[in-house]
């Protein structure tokens, strides 16, 4: 792997852009403190008077513009040389900041929440500046039942470092603490066994290496299988009383509030997916017959069907795969997004000592878009610069057309813009090759996509789900109740002829996002809701494209229910979801036609 500073610059994002200097991040870094020393005097005056009001909202947005920025700078620079202690000690100080900026500011929801309706409706009269306001008043008024007294509110603010301690403990145990051993490579040599390269060597073509590796991880994880549930019981504690203490009749109401959702969407997730589980047995069944396995096992369901493709794409080949995809979005959408590319250097291409690994999309009002890659000429990077390409392009437009105060849009939609990318590009890949092989390829993909962002994450959804409801009837969560109800689902998800090895049941420890308190369901109804965007542009095209553009420009100004609307496509209706499991369905249909071609 080469050193960062031997990779040519034009593959390497320009931190320069958002601080040419240290003096100029410093500048930033003092005048978040100078508005931090000053904040609590808004305490008296924002109650008393619209200017008042509108003055406290605007430092506010300040600050959180600079210290996104902050953030940005010092989170990017982290991400490709994590060794660096300069970069690591930044991260550190910017935490800080923002924890020191969130305890100065505690007092500013509370007494929103003191003003009744009818006075904020006066103050937007008397006060034109406040409308901009208006959606951020909204959503602090809405959590009116669910606040708590001034003097427990500020005590919350000062907690913030605190709480949510249990999923850095369980990192820190899982990443730094433990270790896994060495197995034998596909070259007989002994490899360190990580849980970051766990998923890679199951994905491996070699069966023995797959049950090494398997065995290896979960004899490690089974033995300290009460100190994870330990950590996780106290995680769900936390979460459970948090939530009764701000008026939630569960943890999931309370996750669900604060996604601008109900429960109701959640649980037809779940029940939509359980439905449908026999065409998830189906992908199995023929992952089991293209394999040639007498019987598939828990360490052969990551194999890829299809070896890897002979195709091969350069960085500058995969640009303009990306481009070409995105072209029926129009003129601003691909123009703006060739600059980024070309000329702006939104991208951190290949991989070097010290970058962290996977891909993302970051950024802020700020800055311009910024992607990591870790770009090795596969198909599967070409796909993944799509998926962080559609982030950045719906970062752009949120930004472009909302104030930065509502440019953030929700975790809800998050994944949506970046997944229909994802899609787009399969699909026309799918049309465009000529080789049996390519398009058996992408099939894979695809079927892995829907099986892991669909099933996988409704899956995990529903684990959540069972424990917190345990923990909410005082039930303890101890490894062996834990154990027993993952199996339970592992069971139910995977079907009667996928054998169950018992290491399985351990799975539970290494997902590091049932520590982010209902998260993972938000994967899984933005892939229904991307499949259903990209079915409307494929049939409707141009005609239905500008309602797509108007969805990424919504930004944080509406809700994310009502940001989809926007894009005609209603999350209530379980018919999304079920249109999801069709097209995965279609796939697994496609594959086979192609393969039981192939073998006549």
């Amino acid at each position: 792997m080469l050193e960062r500073k031997d990779i040519d610059p034009k593959y390497k994002w320009d931190l320069t852009k958002i601080y040419p200097t240290e003096e100029d991040f410093k500048a930033d870094f003092e005048a978040v403190e100078a508005i931090v020393k000053t904040f609590p005097a808004h305490e008296k005056t924002m109650t008393e008077s619209a200017q008042g009001l509108l003055a406290v909202l605007k430092d506010e947005a300040q600050l959180d513009y600079l210290i996104s920025k902050l953030w940005t700078y010092a989170h990017l620079n982290f991400a490709t040389d994590n060794a660096n202690n300069l970069h690591q000690a930044r991260v550190g100080r910017v935490r800080s900041l923002a924890v020191s900026a969130s305890a100065a500011g505690w007092f500013v929801n509370p007494y929103i929440l003191r003003l009744d309706e009818k006075t904020v409706e006066k103050w937007f009269e008397e006060e034109p500046g406040l409308e901009t306001f208006r959606r951020t008043l909204h959503s602090v008024m809405r959590q009116k039942p669910h606040t708590l007294s001034d003097e427990c509110e500020k005590l919350m603010a000062n907690m913030g470092d605190a709480l949510g301690s249990h999923s850095n403990i369980r990192g820190i145990f899982a990443n730094a603490d433990l270790q896994f051993g060495k197995i034998r490579d596909e070259n007989g040599k002994y490899m360190q066994l990580t849980d970051t390269n766990y998923v890679p060597t199951l994905m491996k073509p070699e069966r023995n290496v797959r049950r090494a590796a398997f065995n290896c991880l979960y004899k490690t994880y089974g033995q300290f299988a009460n100190t994870f549930a330990t950590v996780y019981e106290g995680y769900v504690k936390e979460r459970r009383t948090l939530s009764k203490l701000s008026n939630f009749k569960s943890s999931l109401d309370a996750s669900t509030f604060r996604d601008e959702v109900t429960p109701v969407i959640y649980n037809s997730l779940i029940k939509s997916v359980r439905r449908s589980l026999p065409i998830m047995h189906d992908y199995y069944e023929l992952k089991r017959e293209v394999l040639g396995l007498d019987r598939l096992h828990m360490y052969d369901v990551y194999a890829p069907l299809i070896g890897e493709c002979e195709s091969k794409y350069s960085y500058e080949e995969a640009v303009e795969e990306v481009l070409k995809t995105v072209k029926i979005f129009g003129e601003e959408y691909h123009s703006t997004l060739t600059s980024g590319l070309k000329e702006k250097g939104w991208v951190d291409v290949y991989p070097s000592k010290g970058k962290r690994g996977g891909a993302f999309s970051a950024g802020c009002p700020a800055t311009e878009p910024y992607i990591l890659l870790n770009y090795t000429d596969t198909f599967d990077d070409v796909s993944t610069l799509a998926h962080e390409a559609g982030h950045s392009m719906h970062s752009y437009f949120s930004r472009k057309y909302n104030e930065p105060h509502n440019s953030d849009y929700t975790i809800f939609v998050a994944e949506v813009a970046s997944t229909v990318n994802e899609l787009l590009l399969a699909h026309r890949k799918l049309e465009e090759c000529k080789s049996d092989a390519e398009k058996l390829s992408i099939l894979d993909g695809l079927m892995e996509t829907y099986k892991g962002t669909l099933y996988r994450q409704t899956m995990f959804a529903e684990f959540e789900k069972n424990a917190h409801a345990l923990c909410a009837k005082g039930e303890p969560l101890t490894a062996d109740v834990l154990n027993k109800m993952y199996m339970k689902l592992i069971k139910a998800y995977f079907g009667p002829k996928v054998w169950k090895d018992k290491q399985i049941a351990y799975e539970w420890m290494r997902i590091p996002h049932f520590y982010t308190n209902f998260y993972v369901y938000k994967y899984a109804t933005c892939i229904s809701a991307a499949s259903a965007i990209v079915k409307r542009i494929e049939t409707e095209g141009e005609a239905y494209v500008g309602q797509y553009i108007e969805f990424l420009k919504c930004g944080g100004s509406k809700s994310p229910l009502d940001s989809l609307l926007v894009a005609g496509i209603d999350m209530t209706d379980p018919s999304v979801v079920d249109g999801a499991i069709e097209d995965f369905a279609s796939a697994i249909a496609k594959f086979r036609e192609i393969y039981n071609s192939q073998a006549k």
